[in-house]
């Protein structure tokens, strides 16, 4: 790959699977991309089960912080390579106009921090989450990006979103 992409990941409040999703893309694609991460409606700061889960995973996150993806639109920002929606909200919301036009696609993952009030609903919650972020970004960071045409990389990106309901239109038809 010639140069680092630039990646954003978005959702509505940026405190909790964005933020995981920044820490993962910028550990495991050291030297590939440069993660990013924004919410059309951020909250004040990062959910602390977040923080604490990635941590937990040996993830930097003394840098990790709530912004608007404002921060990320307009002529002077940093232009990005490919934007990524984590929540169905954030994917149907008007999104601002990104410089450069970049590859998007929807990787709906649940909100884990709408889990139920148990402390281990929850940290079972955020694991899968984390998990789930994982399994996506280590296959997206597989794809030989300058090797590809933009529909063949689009179709790509689209169908990483989907393999959790793939994998469970599966089970489905074998049970």
């Amino acid at each position: 790959m010639a140069d680092k992409k630039n990646v954003l990941i978005l959702c509505t409040g940026n405190s909790a699977r964005s933020i995981m999703a920044e820490a993962i893309l910028n550990t495991r694609g050291a030297g590939i991309v440069n993660g990013y991460s924004a919410g059309s409606q951020p909250k004040t700061k990062p959910n602390p089960m977040a923080i604490a889960h990635l941590r937990a995973m040996g993830h930097e996150t003394a840098s990790a912080r709530s912004k608007s993806w404002n921060e990320f639109a307009g002529s002077d920002a940093q232009q990005m390579d490919f934007i990524f929606t984590v929540c169905a909200s954030a994917a149907g919301e008007v999104c601002p106009v990104w410089p450069g036009c970049p590859t998007s696609a929807h990787w709906g993952i649940p909100d884990p921090a709408r889990a139920l009030p148990s402390e281990q609903a929850q940290r079972q919650a955020f694991e899968t989450a984390y998990a789930q972020l994982t399994d996506r970004i280590t296959l997206f960071l597989a794809i030989p990006f300058d090797d590809m045409s933009k529909d063949e990389l689009k179709a790509r990106l689209d169908a990483i979103g989907r393999i959790d309901e793939d994998a469970r239109l599966v089970r489905q038809a074998v049970s």
